[in-house]
């Protein structure tokens, strides 16, 4: 019975690493005025594969891209994270549903603004999938720290 466990341990986190080897993430920021700065996430996708968009239409079967700030005393979000790539809005051959997804790369753009003149960090966590056209990968989840 243990021996059963490790083994269905070992291949499920066998595949989610596999999540992360299709997809590289950048993690920046960049000043706009005294205490306002743009973070910009960008997912470079492995040829082949897509992630999906943070909005997906009510009948997909995909999982949304999900990003999440921690929570931090001095820094206010401003605005929803946009996304900017080319979105492809079509039926996925992987889910067969209608779906949402980048191919290539796409960047999760967010407005900060920070309560006081300080150096500090934002950090958080994204959880996204990544499908080709025959099958999807589990779920892999990153986590982030970007200075402001």
């Amino acid at each position: 019975m243990i021996r059963l466990f490790t083994i269905f341990l070992l291949l499920h986190f066998s595949a989610f690493a596999q999540s992360d080897k299709k997809v590289s993430w950048e993690f920046t920021a960049v000043k706009k005025n005294k205490n306002q700065y743009e973070v910009r996430i960008t997912a470079n996708i492995a040829p082949g594969w897509h992630l999906y968009s943070q909005q997906q239409p009510a009948d997909a079967i995909a999982l949304p891209t999900i990003i999440q700030f921690a929570k931090h005393p001095l820094i206010e979000m401003k605005g929803a994270v946009r996304e900017v790539g080319k979105v492809i809005d079509q039926v996925d051959p992987a889910t067969k549903s209608r779906s949402r997804y980048y191919a290539g790369t796409v960047s999760f753009i967010q407005l900060v603004q920070l309560k006081k003149t300080l150096k500090t960090n934002l950090s958080g966590d994204i959880e996204f999938m990544v499908c080709d056209d025959k099958q999807c990968l589990p779920p892999g989840k990153v986590k982030f720290s970007v200075k402001l």
